[in-house]
This record gives C-alpha cells, structure tokens and sequence, in this order.
C-alpha cells in the first residue's frame, strides 16, 4: 500500500492537512473519530511509554512496535512518525526508516538536533552542522521508497533558520519543518525562503509557536499541521479531575447513568472498532 503517496496527495490539496498528536492505542482510537491523520509523537511517546521527557530517551524498536499496532487498528490513517535525530547513527536512521515504511508508516520527521536533544520548543538545543545534516538526510531519502520525509531544522538564530529552512527546501525532502517558530512574521519568512516546498508547522500547548487556527495557516501557506499533545494534555487533566472527584466522594464511582461518561459498555464499543477482521477497507486515507 502506498502510504506515502497518500499522505504526500493530502499535503498538496488545500486548505492545511491536520494530523493530531496521539501517544498509545487508546488515545489513537478517540482521535480516528475525529481526524483521518495522526502525528506519532516523540513527547507522547515518551511520557506515555517511559514516563520520562521528551529528551532522548526513545528507543526505535519501541517506536517501531508502536506504528505497527496503530497500523493494524487503523488501517485507512495516515500516520507520521517523529523519529528523532534518527536516533543518533546515519545508518540506524536508514535503518529504521525502511522498517517503518514496511510497517506501513505514511511518512517520517527527522530532524538536526544532535545529543543531549530536546524538545523542539525547550530551550537549550543544539544542532549538528549543516552539511553533517545533509548527509544524514540524503541517506534517508535514498532509502525511502514512498515513505514522506520531513526535513526539520531546529535553528533557533534568525539568519541560521534562513540559511537553514533555503538548504532543506533544495533537497527531495517531502515537506519542510522549522520547529519553534515564533511568530507568524516568521512563518511568512521561512514559506519565502523555501519557494514551493511544502510547509510543515508545529503547534504544541503552552509552546513558543503562535495558536493559529487551520484557516490562518491556510492563508500564510502551511501545507500541514501537527498537534503534538492535545490528547496527552487533556488526558492529564481529565485524570487528575477524575481522581480528585473520587477522593472527594470517599471512593464512591459516578453513576455513568446519570453523568453521561464513559463507562465499560462505552470503552469497549470503541475498542471493538480496531480489531482488524472487522476492517473492510484496508486502503490509506483518502485526500482531505
């Protein structure tokens, strides 16, 4: 199945292509109601997998084994899997690229961030030479056979990100990322500088990006967005009430009769949805 190609088509129509943030299978399963792409999180992945930042810590077989249980449940999303530095080596980045591909990933974001990494919007990144970069990325491009490629630069000086954001678009790189950008003048600047490849923008809450809305993004001429932690964050604070609730009731569960919530009846209904003998059609996701 060309997964790529799918995703690549979506990117090309208009308006924005949204894909969101999950970080395990149930998050997963909420969000297909909703969105037909999915962002594979580094931050979810590490915070829901190891319980630890989002500094360094993925192992790739973890990630790998995840993409292929979302496969299998979602067989019509497209899914863009965050993968890193490529986890340090050139080679382990080819490496884990042709595995994904052949798991069924839609496409991968690697980026030019070199050890102690970290997220994209903390401060305190470091990034590798441009031309050690490139040669890193170039491998990974030869070995992708449809897979989508994101080239992210992580530059955080003005006339770096340029110079920068200009190198990545003169590449076959798919689409173009430049995380942590700061505001929408800069946005302007960087769709300029990188003529008609695509624009990938990243938006996470309480982040150093602008909150734009998929219009707005439209208009200044982003072709994707990813919403790295909607469903992590909301998870957080559903939980943390939730708790609070049942302490305060002395133990006692809510009556899902009267509140409306979901209960074992509602959750299992979902979950039922993703065993795949049940999926008829096996083909990627549509454009739009």
């Amino acid at each position: 199945m060309l997964y790529g190609n799918a995703l690549r088509k979506s990117v090309s129509s208009s308006p924005t292509t949204p894909l969101i943030g999950i970080y395990d299978m149930y998050s997963a399963s909420i969000a297909a109601q909703h969105y037909n792409g999915f962002f594979v999180s580094g931050f979810g992945f590490a915070a829901s997998h190891y319980g630890l930042p989002d500094i360094g810590f993925i192992a790739w077989p973890d990630m790998l084994a995840f993409v292929e249980r979302l496969r299998l449940a979602f067989p019509a999303h497209h899914l863009l899997v965050d993968i890193d530095d490529g986890y340090v080596d050139p080679e382990v980045a080819c490496h884990v690229v042709q595995r994904l591909e052949r798991t069924g990933a839609s496409g991968v974001i690697l980026e030019d961030q070199r050890r102690p990494r970290r997220c994209g919007h903390a401060d305190g990144k470091l990034i590798l030479p441009l031309e050690e970069y490139l040669e890193k990325l170039q491998l990974v491009l030869s070995s992708r056979t449809d897979l989508v490629v994101v080239a992210r630069t992580d530059a955080t000086e003005e006339s770096e990100i340029l110079r920068r954001a200009a190198a990545l678009a003169e590449t076959d790189a798919d689409v173009v990322l430049v995380d942590g950008v700061r505001s929408v003048e800069w946005i302007r600047k960087v769709r300029k500088v990188i003529g008609d490849k695509p624009l990938l923008f990243n938006q996470i809450a309480g982040g150093k990006s602008p909150r734009l809305s998929l219009s707005e993004l439209s208009e200044l001429g982003v072709d994707v967005a990813i919403y790295s932690t909607p469903c992590l964050f909301a998870a957080h604070g559903a939980i943390d009430g939730a708790l609070s609730d049942l302490k305060t009731a002395d133990g006692r569960l809510p009556d899902t009769r009267e509140t409306g919530a979901i209960g074992v009846k509602g959750a299992t209904e979902l979950l039922e949805r993703n065993i795949s003998r049940h999926h008829g059609d096996r083909q990627p996701a549509r454009v739009g």
